[in-house]
């Protein structure tokens, strides 16, 4: 909880200073122009993913399969798209990172391993 309410702070620091020193580099214009085009290309991706997504997971339960794989790319695929809504070039860069697949494993992988020590501490507990 702590590194969440100090991300809550640096965050948008970080994103005021990025912006400041854009919008002096390439001007006020180009900067809002680009903040205004990872927005819309941010939700054109994430509504794309999104369904390819529900697609994928809906053929896995069609399968017989859990959608494991499939509901973590789609949480991956939310707070990309969440992101990319925000405005600023640093939650724009990790939301890209996070739309696109090759990218998205990483963050997959991280999620894994953190519900896993979820369980093993007993926070989550599986009921079959």
């Amino acid at each position: 909880m702590r590194y969440f309410i100090l991300l809550l702070i640096a965050i948008p620091a970080a994103e005021i200073a990025v912006l400041l020193v854009s919008g002096k580099t390439i001007g006020v214009g180009a900067t809002l122009l680009l903040i205004i085009a990872t927005g819309v290309i941010g939700a054109y991706l994430a509504k794309r993913e999104g369904l390819q997504t529900i697609r994928k997971a809906q053929e896995q339960l069609q399968h017989g399969q859990i959608p494991g794989s499939a509901v973590l790319d789609g949480i991956c695929i939310l707070i990309g798209g969440i992101l990319l809504l925000a405005p600023g070039f640093i939650t724009d860069i990790i939301g890209f990172f996070l739309l696109f697949p090759p990218t998205r494993k990483f963050f997959k992988l991280l999620m894994l391993r953190y519900i896993k020590k979820r369980i093993e501490r007993g926070n989550i507990k599986i009921i079959r």
